[in-house]
């Protein structure tokens, strides 16, 4: 099976953010849409390895910034590339807070909606949450960034040289180089993708 077909499916980008009762989080994720509309309900899939994915399965609370074409690459570094488990993702930023309390990501974003979950379906790497949408904002007028746009204009390209004798590979995801034998069952360490989204530079 050829798993890169499954990346020619249309996808955003959004930050999803939480609180834990202590401090903000959040993380990238690339699956929202609307289910219904009335009353208007939205899903969206986080990974089961993410800190906000264990946030979300108790506060059931949540905003999601919609984010736009002029996102730079370091905001999908802090939020997609390290855990807020280990880091504040927050530090040294001036997000504002939405109705219900959370942080969002108001520059390069173009949209605000936030949500409480009314159920959710976890599937082993992923759980689904449903959600109820409580309140939305618009924020601008700029084109939301899809996955395709990532790739090809904000993810840096990965470095072509390698060394003699080592080989490379490059999560196709992220960017993430390996050196070396990549074991079957590798995760990548930034986006927390499989070996089998590693292709050989």
């Amino acid at each position: 099976m050829d798993k890169k077909a499954m990346y020619k499916i249309s996808y955003g980008l959004y930050v999803l953010t939480v609180n834990d009762g202590q401090k903000d989080s959040g993380c990238i994720v690339n699956t929202v849409s609307m289910m219904t509309d009335n009353p208007t309900r939205i899903v969206v899939f986080v990974n089961n390895a993410n800190y906000t994915a264990e946030v979300l399965k108790k506060t059931g609370v949540f905003n999601v910034s919609v984010l736009a074409e002029s996102a730079p690459f370091d905001l999908f570094k802090r939020f997609g590339f390290q855990s807020g488990r280990e880091v504040d993702k927050f530090a040294d930023t001036k997000y504002p807070r939405a109705s219900n309390g959370l942080r969002y990501v108001d520059e390069h974003a173009n949209a605000l909606i936030s949500a409480k979950v009314v159920d959710k379906y976890d599937y082993g790497t992923h759980t689904l949450f449903v959600a109820e949408v409580t309140d939305a904002m618009t924020l601008s007028d700029e084109n939301s960034v899809t996955y395709n746009y990532y790739q090809a204009n904000i993810k840096p390209k990965p470095d072509a040289p390698k060394e003699e004798g080592k080989e490379k590979w490059v999560c196709s995801v992220c960017g993430y180089t390996h050196e070396g034998e990549l074991p079957e069952d590798f995760i990548c360490p930034w986006c927390k993708h499989p070996a089998s989204d590693f292709v050989k530079a």
